[in-house]
């Protein structure tokens, strides 16, 4: 019964992980790990596998990690990228943080709103300061991106290790 009880709520993570890779509140690839974590204290890996498995998890926990690392740089970076200033992009991490407090929404618009507000107080046009916001949501869109391929891989290895065995 418990390992029935410890299945179910690996399953729950599984599911919020994958979630949490579009809403920001919930960090999506280190829930979707936990899950796969809870698994390996199941009898669905093999005893004969759990060299490999274990294995498998350190990948992945450093896949988890750099991924939720890269979730909050990379928008600055498409800020940098399309053409924004210093201004700009401090103006996207600036956003980045105030969005925090008007989640999930404000995780979306607060980068672009900064970068967008950053340029205009360096100097820059509308269009020049729209272009580095833009970047800043392109950042935003490839975390996001990023996330649902770690959530994703980690959902497939725990599906394969609940169907093999």
């Amino acid at each position: 019964m418990p390992e029935i009880l410890i299945l179910i709520f690996a399953i729950i993570l599984i599911i919020l992980g994958l979630a949490g890779c579009i809403l920001p509140i919930i960090p999506g690839p280190p829930v979707s790990f936990a899950g796969l974590l809870l698994l390996k204290y199941t009898n669905f890996v093999e005893a004969g596998k759990l060299d490999d498995f274990d294995t498998n998890l350190w990948y992945l926990a450093g896949a988890a990690v750099l991924v939720t690392v890269l979730d909050y740089i990379v928008p600055i970076w498409g800020t940098k990228k399309f053409g924004g200033s210093r201004t700009g992009t401090w103006g996207a991490g600036l956003g980045l943080v105030a969005g925090l407090f008007f989640a999930p929404f404000g995780l979306i618009i607060g980068p672009f709103l900064g970068a967008f507000i950053g340029e205009i107080i360096a100097g820059k046009d509308e269009k020049s300061s729209l272009r580095a916001a833009f970047g800043s949501f392109i950042g935003f869109l490839t975390g996001v991106i990023l996330k649902f391929i770690v959530s994703g891989y980690i959902t497939i290895v725990f599906i394969k290790e609940i169907i093999v065995s």
